[in-house]
């Protein structure tokens, strides 16, 4: 194989194995964090993060069996375990990062960037896919290929939901397990977040929640379902896909978020407590 080529990568065949756990969950949410953080990485380099978080996901689903990850209960826990370390930057950094822009210029801007990123891994995700299918003998692969990618999608369209709050000055109040909590649900519903938060707002999603956003991972993972072509179609349909649901999914939030500020009390400057983010320009782990 020429270098830098890269051919089907091999699972383990029996996900009934007994999970070894040495550093599994530490590795998906740093590479998670790289994935949403860097939209400048290559399609090379993204199929190899792509890979190495579908590996990360083939320990955790051991045990679980193949039902849990195409069921998508096990991306939908881990979009869980991950989304209070997802470094959301405030709108300060915002401005900063995009020469200035304010309003809906700015969300414009992060929008079609959150939108080039999830094509981005669309595209390495189809093309990585379509190798494991092509190779029978990694055929049980591409179940944890579509569930890295659809893990990693929802985890930058969480975060740019996040962003958007930022961007419309419409704060989440709360510990960092609350708002992580409320934009997951946010997420679910494809709208913007419930003003204000605070003690209204649970740190971890009750068992009807759980199950919504479950739903909400199934439905994008079997949009995802179309990467299993050939390799080209399958990369040129990820992109395709993760582009326009990711577009859609901001139009909708932003709806919401211009509603809610124009309703009195809303904005930051009329809440007392903990805002969503401290400014600054850093960004800031949910889990502070």
């Amino acid at each position: 194989m020429p270098a830098g080529e890269q051919g089907p990568r091999e699972y383990p065949a029996d996900l009934t194995d007994p999970p070894d756990p040495a550093g599994a969950s530490s590795d998906i949410d740093d590479l998670i964090t790289r994935l949403v953080s860097d939209a400048r990485l290559g399609r090379g380099e993204l199929g190899r993060v792509l890979g190495r978080l579908a590996g990360a996901l083939a320990v955790r689903a051991r045990g679980a069996g193949v039902a849990a990850v195409t069921g998508g209960r096990m991306i939908a826990d881990v979009l869980v375990e991950v989304a209070p370390s997802l470094p959301v930057r405030d709108g300060d950094a915002l401005r900063a990062r995009y020469d200035g822009r304010r309003g809906e210029e700015l969300a414009d801007a992060l929008v079609a960037s959150a939108a080039r990123h999830s094509a981005a891994v669309g595209a390495a995700g189809g093309a990585l896919t379509s190798m494991q299918m092509a190779a029978p003998i990694t055929l049980i692969a591409a179940p944890l290929e579509l569930a890295a990618e659809t893990l990693a999608v929802a985890a930058i369209e969480v975060k740019l939901l996040a962003e958007l709050h930022e961007v419309y000055d419409v704060p989440v109040y709360g510990t960092g397990a609350q708002r992580a909590t409320a934009f997951l649900q946010a997420w679910t519903a494809r709208r913007g977040a419930e003003p204000g938060g605070g003690d209204a707002v649970p740190s971890v999603l009750g068992g009807a929640a759980r199950r919504q956003l479950q739903r909400r991972v199934v439905i994008r993972l079997g949009r995802n379902l179309t990467t299993l072509g050939p390799l080209f179609t399958g990369a040129v349909a990820g992109g395709v896909i993760n582009r326009r649901e990711t577009t859609k999914l901001a139009a909708a939030v932003r709806d919401d978020l211009r509603g809610q500020a124009r309703r009195p009390g809303t904005a930051r400057a009329g809440q007392a407590g903990t805002s969503f983010r401290p400014r600054g320009s850093r960004p800031v782990d949910l889990r502070q």
